[in-house]
């Protein structure tokens, strides 16, 4: 079979672990067969650099023209960087919210796995730890405060600011509907995440939650408020199957999900609209502190492009191959500098390029 992908390389160390899965899905199609074709998208910052636009109406279609698109990280140092002097609509992360909308990505799943042997660079003790966990952040993607009317203005004498968050019974019910469905594949839990002791949005979240949950009576649901829920994630995250929830929310409990696991390098992510296209990014950001080094850490984009082959392809065989050369790669002994053990454990530290090679010699 023959695919074609969409790859935004984008900003800091985006370029670095791009290629890296790129190296891996091109092993992956000579072991079993296919043909992946890539097309080079602009985002973020270098698009800014090339065009003025973070993201041009061209890259639009391009992504469109795509079967699933494959991206790295955009942005840079809020502080030095250039960039983040320009208004707000032109800054690199505006492109993402565009095409976020632009292409109806609305659920956003990144899972979050503790594999055995990175235990040591999970911050939680070994009694909290267990066993380890495995949970699955569905969170909400192109509505909620990122996508509402927004102003700053002077009254009173005075600079005031406002940001308003709005969901609508559609958006609520088709990404909860997705989460039971994701459920059914897993443990068969839901714990529905909101705020709704104060905002409106989340009382209207939880009763299209209820009224979603009716339809999968094998499923058992739960709602959380969000800041009890940032407490239990580190208090006892095992409890977890799926969390269900808003689009800020969400934003900030999967990145406390993925320290729990030791890095944020280690967490891929995928979004998707109602076909089988989604995007596919590491969780982590740009880290320009570190881009052009080749310590960057890999394996959260190399397993997203494992998402991509498993959510848009339906190729579950060579997904479960990249996954399982990660494994032994860890098993084996192998740590980028993020994921080193604390402990002194004798371990083989590798840069960038070097874990690539290691995934695609398992595969």
């Amino acid at each position: 079979m023959t695919y074609n992908i969409g790859v935004i390389k984008g900003d800091g160390i985006g370029p670095e672990i791009v290629t890296e899965a790129i190296k891996v899905l091109d092993a992956v199609g000579a072991k079993f067969g296919h043909q992946f074709n890539y097309n080079e998208i602009l985002m973020g910052g270098c698009s800014i650099d090339a065009t003025g636009e973070p993201l041009t109406d061209e890259a639009i279609e391009a992504a469109k023209a795509s079967d699933a698109v494959l991206m790295g990280s955009i942005g840079g140092n809020t502080s030095t960087s250039p960039w983040y002097k320009l208004p707000a609509d032109k800054r690199p992360e505006a492109g993402l919210l565009k095409l976020r909308k632009s292409l109806n990505l609305f659920a956003n799943l990144r899972p979050a796995y503790l594999y055995e042997e990175l235990k040591e660079a999970c911050p939680l003790r070994d009694d909290i730890i267990g066993e380890g966990f495995d949970m699955m952040i569905m969170r909400e993607l192109t509505g909620g405060l990122y996508f509402g009317e927004r102003s700053t203005k002077e009254e009173n004498g005075q600079l005031v600011a406002r940001d308003s968050l709005t969901y609508s019974e559609t958006e609520i019910r088709r990404i909860a509907k997705r989460g039971f469905d994701i459920a059914m594949k897993r443990k068969k839990k839901v714990t529905s995440v909101d705020k709704a002791n104060v905002l409106d949005s989340s009382r209207l979240w939880r009763k299209i939650v209820e009224e979603v949950a009716a339809d999968y009576p094998e499923v058992t649901y739960e709602h959380m408020l969000v800041d009890n829920c940032a407490m239990q994630l580190v208090k006892d995250p095992r409890q977890f199957d799926v969390i269900l929830t808003e689009n800020m929310f969400g934003d900030i409990l999967s990145d406390e999900a993925s320290m729990v696991t030791g890095s944020i390098g280690m967490l891929s992510s995928a979004s998707l609209n109602d076909t089988k296209f989604g995007l596919y990014e590491p969780s982590g950001g740009s880290a320009p502190d570190i881009a052009g080094q080749g310590i960057a850490n890999p394996i959260a984009t190399i397993l997203s492009a494992a998402m991509m082959l498993r959510y848009s392809f339906d190729l579950d065989a060579e997904a479960d191959a990249i996954e399982g050369a990660v494994k032994k790669v860890l098993k084996d002994g192998y740590r980028t500098i993020d994921i080193m053990p604390r402990d002194g454990s004798a371990v083989k530290q590798v840069g960038t390029v070097e874990m690539g090679d290691l995934i695609v010699a398992r595969l």
